[in-house]
């Protein structure tokens, strides 16, 4: 936006002062939200409104085109602690994306799949790209973050990430049976 407004500032001032209220309006927000992840405590749309609208937010924050595909029962009330991590794995892996992968798209897809045992059930939290592919967990690393945390909740994480892409980052969380 600030970029879109400094082409405009000779041509249409009013409209690049439009542009700058916008992006000062998007940065407040940005920096609401990492102060909030800093402290580890969830962004208030997750709160208010659920973890698609959370995740809808922070795709519209994304520097690049992300999707988010919720395939998820309309009925389903995930509880407050697992939305909220499930945010946090899905906005670390996105961040991931956007620093490492040379991706020009990101797509988020939840679902809920039934675990073979018929005891627990499981929410999907899947991350994919479309950039060169080749990330690995490293220790003190995001991939690394995600999986320590999801292993802490019980879950488990597969990353596939062949060199020439695509990289999914598929996080298993149990739902209570």
């Amino acid at each position: 936006d600030l970029a879109s407004a400094e082409r405009q500032l000779e041509k249409d001032p009013d409209a690049a002062r439009q542009l700058i209220a916008e992006a000062r309006s998007q940065s407040k927000e940005a920096l609401e939200e990492l102060r909030a992840l800093s402290r580890g405590f969830a962004p208030p749309i997750l709160l208010d409104r659920g973890l698609v609208a959370a995740l809808e937010s922070l795709a519209v924050r994304s520097p690049l085109p992300t999707q988010i595909e919720p395939f998820l029962p309309a009925d389903l009330e995930l509880p407050a602690e697992l939305e909220r991590n499930a945010y946090f794995i899905a906005a670390e892996a996105l961040t991931n994306v956007a620093k490492h992968s040379g991706a020009r798209n990101a797509w988020v897809r939840l679902e809920v799949q039934p675990a073979s045992d018929g005891a627990t059930t499981w929410l999907d939290v899947v991350v994919t790209d479309d950039g060169v592919g080749g990330a690995s967990a490293v220790a003190g690393h995001g991939l690394a973050g995600i999986e320590e945390r999801v292993r802490g909740l019980g879950g488990r994480v597969e990353f596939v990430s062949p060199v020439g892409g695509p990289t999914h980052v598929i996080a298993h969380l149990p739902l209570a049976p």
